[in-house]
């Protein structure tokens, strides 16, 4: 069955960088990989989208600041984010899109940008 599974947040002072990292397993291979997020008090947004061909789409709240990347061998995604705001503090999702268009979430990872 598949699995996804996201690691890397963290506490983070404004300005600074973290990466996370999300692999997801199983019998399928990740299409499309995204990476969302959620502050207390909102709605899950989309940051950021890779396909299986490395194509890529960010929220134009990170563009500039984050980059999304995979490793298709691993089926790993990242995401690396630096100068980091505090308007960047939220729960951060790994979601895994399969060849079915069926979707895996992870448990999510706190990222928290203060000084």
């Amino acid at each position: 069955q598949v699995q996804v599974v996201e690691s890397g947040g963290g506490l983070v002072q404004p300005g600074g960088s973290l990466r996370l990292s999300c692999t997801a397993s199983g019998f399928f291979s990740s299409y499309v990989m995204s990476w969302f997020r959620q502050a207390p008090g909102t709605e899950r947004e989309l940051v950021a989208t890779i396909t299986y061909t490395s194509g890529t789409y960010y929220a134009d709240s990170v563009k500039g600041r984050f980059i999304i990347s995979r490793d298709n061998a691993k089926n790993t995604v990242y995401l690396q984010m630096h100068s980091l705001k505090p308007e960047d503090t939220a729960v951060y999702y790994c979601r895994s899109r399969d060849l079915r268009a069926f979707d895996y979430w992870g448990q999510g990872t706190q990222v928290t940008v203060s000084s």
